[in-house]
């Protein structure tokens, strides 16, 4: 088995086998990481690149749009509607236009969004060892 095909299927089984929580901050990152690569494209006027990358990204948001769940998050899931809303048109705005503004504003929000969700499961994972009384 090539390299290449060895680390896609370690890719796909890391995926597949993560918990939700990991699968959520994997999707923050992968906005992340596409969306820094949006910014060099714009920088380096590399038009494919950009509208690759802002694709990426513009998916991983429509994935964490279309996931909330309204009955259990209730007012958070609406306000992180609106949120997504927001970033998926502001991509949509630096792919029109190659300003790279839109995107640093995006990356921002993204950034507050996925430190704010790893302080949340890592205080999820703290109560939860504390209330077994384990550690892991």
């Amino acid at each position: 088995m090539s390299q290449q095909k060895a680390f896609q299927k370690y890719k796909q089984t890391s995926v597949t086998s993560a918990s939700r929580e990991k699968l959520l901050l994997m999707l923050y990152e992968g906005a992340i990481k596409f969306i820094k690569k949006a910014v060099i494209a714009c920088e380096t006027k590399d038009i494919a690149g950009r509208g690759y990358n802002i694709g990426k990204a513009y998916d991983i948001i429509m994935e964490l749009n279309n996931t909330l769940n309204f009955e259990v998050g209730g007012e958070l899931a609406r306000n992180l509607e609106r949120l997504y809303t927001f970033m998926t048109d502001e991509l949509t705005k630096a792919n029109a236009t190659g300003q790279v503004q839109h995107l640093h504003t995006v990356l921002k929000l993204i950034e507050t969004l996925n430190d704010g969700w790893v302080q949340a499961i890592e205080g999820l994972k703290k109560n939860k060892t504390e209330a077994t009384g384990s550690e892991k």
